[in-house]
């Protein structure tokens, strides 16, 4: 695992876009039998989700959730340093939807806009390359970060299915010299890039495809062996790195990625129940949005009230992993909209 800190990262404030479009699991009755809905509800957490209008994209809400957050926060456009995107359902092949968004939000010449694709574990990673922007210069940073999964879910597919949601998020980073560490430990595992896949959509499969190589593949049993062996040492290793222990940290910020998981998360780790929100249940794994989803639902209050000392953690397709502490965390806004 990679290893580092950096200091003077701050958060000042989240936003979180959802589709209007909302589907429980009654509405999967059509294709699966009320016992099937009900050990995968049992199994997963999920009993809702939002998902996306045909032609709505995660860089549209993106958008809104940016839109919002500068409005809030009374940034300027032009104060933008630079825009990361983070999905693995961007908008097009070409140009990068971070482009496009720069242009829809009025950005400045002189903002930097990439993309970066990741999923599950993405939301971690693009804080880790806020804080290398900062620690070279950079004042303010967006990170959007969003996906709409459900357009690449094969419907009779019971182990997807019903398990993923759409939605988008903006994050607003802020460089103050006076901020404590924040610290990072990152990893990957290529030899399970398999395990959860589309197969199509890229340049390997060339000419016309079958409708399945356009849909999402995950090996559930592997991928949750590799979630438990992976995330607890993850965790104590950023604590270490941080010289924190588990009582010391107010809020685990984990990526949604099933029920059953976190659960058992908590019981391996020993973490207190109410240190660790869970909001599966109305969002589904909504991958790269599901940790700020965390922090404009279940973790808004005690994040906007009191200084907070927060553990992330995002793990999952790639594989990949990350975890990241920061200390004395306060935001100014943190809000869900539906688009």
């Amino acid at each position: 695992m990679s290893k580092s800190s950096v200091k003077g990262v701050t958060i000042q404030g989240v936003t979180c876009a959802v589709p209007r479009k909302q589907l429980d699991n009654q509405s999967f009755l059509d294709r699966f039998d009320e016992k099937t809905i009900a050990d995968v509800a049992k199994l997963t957490g999920v009993l809702s989700r939002h998902v996306a209008e045909p032609g709505q994209t995660a860089g549209d809400l993106c958008f809104a959730a940016a839109e919002k957050l500068l409005a809030d926060l009374q940034w300027a456009p032009e104060s933008v340093d630079a825009l990361i995107f983070v999905s693995q359902t961007p908008d097009q092949r070409m140009p990068a939807t971070a482009c496009i968004l720069h242009g829809r939000l009025g950005l400045s010449p002189q903002c930097q806009a990439f993309d970066v694709g990741l999923g599950c574990s993405g939301y971690v990673y693009g804080t880790w390359l806020v804080a290398a922007l900062m620690a070279a210069g950079l004042k303010r940073v967006l990170l959007l970060a969003g996906d709409t999964s459900t357009q690449m879910l094969d419907p009779d597919d019971r182990g997807t299915a019903m398990l993923f949601g759409d939605a988008g998020s903006a994050t607003a980073f802020e460089y103050d010299e006076h901020a404590p560490q924040t610290y990072f430990d990152l990893g990957t595992d290529g030899t399970g890039a398999q395990l959860l896949t589309v197969p199509a959509g890229g340049y390997r499969l060339c000419g016309p495809v079958s409708p399945r190589d356009n849909t999402l593949h995950m090996d559930g049993s592997a991928v949750f062996g590799f979630t438990i062996s992976t995330v607890p040492v993850l965790i104590k290793n950023v604590l270490e790195q941080a010289s924190l222990t588990i009582s010391d940290i107010n809020i685990f910020a984990l990526h949604q990625a099933n029920r059953f998981i976190l659960q058992h998360i908590v019981k391996k780790l020993k973490i207190p129940a109410d240190a660790l929100p869970i909001n599966i249940e109305q969002f589904g794994n909504t991958s790269s949005a599901s940790i700020p989803l965390l922090f404009c639902t279940n973790a808004a209050d005690q994040m906007k009230s009191a200084p907070t000392t927060l553990l992330m953690a995002g793990f999952g397709v790639g594989l990949s992993w990350g975890a990241a502490v920061f200390k004395d965390v306060r935001l100014q806004c943190a809000s869900v909209i539906e688009v």
